[in-house]
């Protein structure tokens, strides 16, 4: 795990742009967000191999960004719950980005693993009472078993693909 700030191994992005981007045909760095630096950051590691990541930030607005931070990114909506004068129970709020497991590693609870540690961590470092993710339409049930609920229509990612919001609320950290 790395906290804000730390250093990450490059072995963590090739893992994030094996999963996440090479099969949409993106090219290599578009798996970088620009604020990586003020994201909590988990992976598991086999055998020396990463084949588990994911990342989680404290959002400070509504979750509209761009998709990655090359040129030509797309965006990505607002999580409405978290829009206007009324979201203030939801706060403080994490998002949860770049989540994916190796395909040969997949089924194993590795993801379930760092989506966990993500979870405990963000809650403890960021003081967060919600978490916040747009998940792939493939992966929407593994985030419900893991205790995550739909939030909101289907939309479509340009260049990804249908997504839904989903959030859960965290259990305090002790």
């Amino acid at each position: 795990m790395a906290l804000p700030g730390q250093d990450l191994p490059e072995a963590y992005f090739a893992t994030r742009y094996e999963v996440l981007r090479r099969p949409l045909g993106r090219p290599p760095g578009s798996e970088r967000l620009t604020d990586e630096h003020e994201a909590l950051h988990v992976w598991v590691a086999v055998e020396g191999q990463i084949v588990a990541v994911g990342r989680a930030h404290l959002l400070l607005g509504d979750g509209a960004a761009a998709d990655h931070a090359g040129l030509g990114a797309a965006t990505i909506p607002a999580f409405e719950p978290l829009r206007g004068p009324n979201d203030a129970p939801l706060r403080p709020a994490v998002q949860i980005r770049q989540m994916g497991v190796l395909s040969s590693f997949q089924g194993r609870g590795y993801g379930a693993l760092v989506l966990d540690h993500l979870e405990r961590n963000a809650s403890a470092h960021f003081h967060a009472t919600t978490g916040w993710l747009q998940a792939r339409e493939a992966a929407i049930g593994f985030y419900e078993r893991c205790g995550w609920g739909v939030v909101g229509a289907w939309y479509d990612i340009e260049g990804v693909g249908r997504h839904r919001s989903m959030m859960k609320t965290f259990t305090p950290s002790s």
